[in-house]
């Protein structure tokens, strides 16, 4: 695959979620992004949605595999910063748990909140998170957290990996969406530490070159 290839050229993959993911895409290295991304205002605004990614669903957040350690070192720093529920949790069934597939998840308080979550009145907040930001902990959060509204999936292994990061366009980020038209903040800008966090600074550049590159393309054919 060319350079050209991977920064312009839409890619269809048949992927097993559901029908809120975009399927025709663009690609760097080896990731697939969905072209949902290209124009998505987006700015995380906790006084609106009161922190509900770390609250809603059905599951915990989920995990790579080293995170689960990483989890287990920075609990004895934090517990005392969590709910007592969550640490009921914890004793019995531990910071997070194997789920289909192999994969892993954080735990959870009633299938509602992560475990780590500390409540500051009525805003859910990140117990990893508040420590990492005072220096006591080396690890920031679990990257599925970082990088959400964006969900990674996997397909393959070693040099057959790719990896498709999908936006997950659900109502209660509504506020981060109108925030970030507000703010002139787009979701590509939003998630640039995150993503750098994961596949490192050269890989961002190449992005953001591929990012404006596939928005040419398509406002060309627009045009056309």
């Amino acid at each position: 695959m060319t350079e050209s290839d991977r920064a312009g050229s839409a890619k269809v993959i048949d992927t097993v979620h559901p029908s809120y993911y975009v399927r025709v895409m663009f690609a760097v290295d080896h990731v697939l992004i969905s072209d949902s991304v290209l124009e998505a205002p987006f700015s995380c605004n906790l006084g609106q949605c009161f922190g509900a990614c770390c609250v809603h669903g059905d599951r915990g957040a989920p995990l790579e595999a080293d995170e689960c350690e990483k989890l287990e070192e920075v609990l004895p720093i934090i517990r005392d910063r969590l709910m007592p529920e969550a640490r009921k949790v914890i004793e019995r069934e531990g910071v997070w748990t194997t789920e289909e597939k192999g994969r892993y998840g954080t735990t959870t308080v009633g299938e509602r909140e992560c475990v780590f979550v500390r409540y500051d009145g009525k805003i859910a907040k990140c117990a990893i998170q508040e420590a990492y930001n005072e220096g006591r902990v080396g690890f920031e959060k679990p990257i599925s957290c970082h990088l959400y509204p964006i969900r990674v999936e996997q397909h393959g292994t070693g040099e057959d990996l790719t990896e498709v990061l999908n936006y997950e366009k659900v109502d209660l980020c509504n506020p981060a969406v109108a925030h970030g038209k507000k703010a002139g903040l787009q979701l590509v800008d939003f998630l640039k530490r995150p993503l750098t966090r994961k596949y490192g600074p050269a890989w961002y550049t190449r992005f953001r070159e591929a990012v404006e590159e596939r928005r040419a393309v398509l406002s060309d054919a627009l045009q056309r």
